[in-house]
């Protein structure tokens, strides 16, 4: 009767198959249904190369003060300082998320925060520039 599922059906067969080749230290609840064999995980690290490499293609033929995100925001700080009005007409508090989004997301591609050594986000040189531009915003604000 397998009216209780695929699963359990698996478990019990992997339990048998303990059983009789003698395996005594198996501890129930440790091993997992979604454990990756050699070949599985060959696969995965090709295509997590595959992607990280047309990553750092996506602008390659982007000139350097449209895809680096403290330029920008340098650009954006400039128009602040020297059209007041004209950058607060223009909503560009509500268009940087936006016009940032990509830019950050191709960075974050390879981030992993499950991996042992992984960077925090807030040491990101994305994150810091842009924690410096609103730092620089909210003391020209106070002004």
């Amino acid at each position: 009767d397998n009216s209780s599922g695929f699963i359990p059906k698996c478990r019990t067969c992997r339990r048998q198959a303990r059983e009789q080749s003698g395996e005594g230290d198996h501890h129930e609840g440790l091993s997992s249904d979604e454990e990756l064999t050699p070949t599985e995980v060959d696969e995965f690290q090709k295509s997590k190369d595959n992607v990280l490499e047309d990553s750092r293609k996506i602008f390659e033929d982007v000139h350097a003060d449209f895809c680096d995100i403290r330029k920008i925001l340098l650009k954006f700080q400039e128009w602040k300082e020297k059209f007041p009005e004209s950058y607060c007409d223009a909503y560009i508090s509500f268009c940087l998320p936006k016009l940032l989004n990509p830019l950050i997301r191709v960075q974050l591609i390879s981030w992993n925060p499950l991996e042992q050594n992984f960077t925090e986000l807030e040491e990101m040189p994305w994150f810091r520039a842009i924690e410096e531009f609103s730092d620089a915003e909210n003391a020209s604000e106070s002004k």
